[in-house]
């Protein structure tokens, strides 16, 4: 189970090797809104933070081999972040991707120095071909969601956001896997409410509380690239019994609205499934009471800017 001491102690870890983003405040139409700029942070997302948290705990205990270094699965970001935390780090990376794995994503991984391994349609694929690697190479498997320094990592983002504005009562955040998800929640247990918004098409979260325990779901949808997990981690599952959060799902016109609002108004470069969250306020599937102070993650910019002024 995560707590909000295993993401204070994974801050202290990892303050000199991330950054502090933003917190802007964007508006006070319905409620008083600010926006967190995590798509700013080093490889263009939140992960960065879970990477470096995880290998550099793997570092102090002995377990992280610099000469069969990382391995991760991943629909690209995760391993976008383990790649730029292993190179900083000095040990090599290896990453297992889906054949769709967006183009751009790929460049930069291979611009970071990792191997890519393009495996099958899926996330799921591509994770069980990671795991065949790490039990013939001995690497450090470096979960995309599903491990306590991952999870915790990703929370150091609720501190700085409540450590910025302190007055803030809800923070909504995008659900693939759930280690944002988890890492936010359990910061913020006590001190603010959580919302957890994902597409109609992958309600990892949302089904899973549902049946009452982490089921597969299909993957299907504009976002299915960085919110493309067949199944929600058993870490967000325990999170959300322990402190149920507001699940709220999106459509793809929603998201995709919400992508082309966030880029014409204030020049946010998001990728779909960082624009999911923002889509649950623009497409009114969470409305704020008056007067609640809301903080939007925006956890993500890796995506191709060409087809940013797109509204389809």
């Amino acid at each position: 189970m995560i707590n909000r001491s295993d993401v204070l102690e994974a801050e202290s870890r990892i303050t000199n090797y991330v950054r502090h983003t933003p917190l802007f405040h964007a508006g006070t139409a319905a409620a008083p809104l600010w926006i967190k700029c995590e798509f700013m942070q080093h490889t263009g997302v939140f992960k960065a933070r879970g990477a470096f948290n995880r290998l550099l705990a793997a570092r102090e205990r002995g377990d992280l081999d610099p000469a069969v270094g990382v391995v991760a699965a991943s629909g690209g970001n995760a391993g976008l972040a383990n790649a730029y935390a292993a190179a900083a780090l000095g040990v090599p990376a290896t990453v297992f991707v889906p054949e769709t794995a967006p183009r751009v994503k790929v460049e930069r991984l291979l611009g970071y120095g990792a191997t890519v391994r393009q495996v099958g349609a899926e996330y799921a694929e591509a994770f069980a071909a990671a795991m065949q690697y790490v039990e013939a190479s001995g690497a450090l498997f470096c979960h995309a969601y599903d491990q306590l320094e991952i999870a915790a990592g990703a929370g150091t983002v609720a501190e700085e956001i409540l450590r910025d504005e302190p007055g803030i009562d809800t923070i909504i955040v995008a659900v693939g896997g759930g280690g944002l998800y988890a890492g936010i929640a359990a910061a913020s247990e006590g001190r603010a409410r959580v919302v957890a918004v994902e597409p109609f098409n992958i309600p990892t979260l949302n089904a899973a509380l549902a049946a009452g325990h982490p089921v597969d779901v299909p993957v299907s949808g504009v976002a299915a690239d960085s919110l493309g997990a067949r199944r929600v981690g058993q870490i967000a599952f325990e999170m959300a019994s322990r402190v149920p959060p507001t699940s709220v799902l999106v459509d793809d016109t929603a998201i995709v609205a919400a992508r082309s609002q966030l880029w014409s108004e204030y020049r946010i470069p998001a990728e779909y499934g960082a624009a999911a969250a923002f889509a649950a306020l623009t497409s009114g599937a969470y409305v704020p009471r008056e007067g609640e102070r809301v903080a939007v993650i925006v956890c993500g910019a890796n995506t191709d800017a060409s087809t940013l002024d797109n509204r389809s």
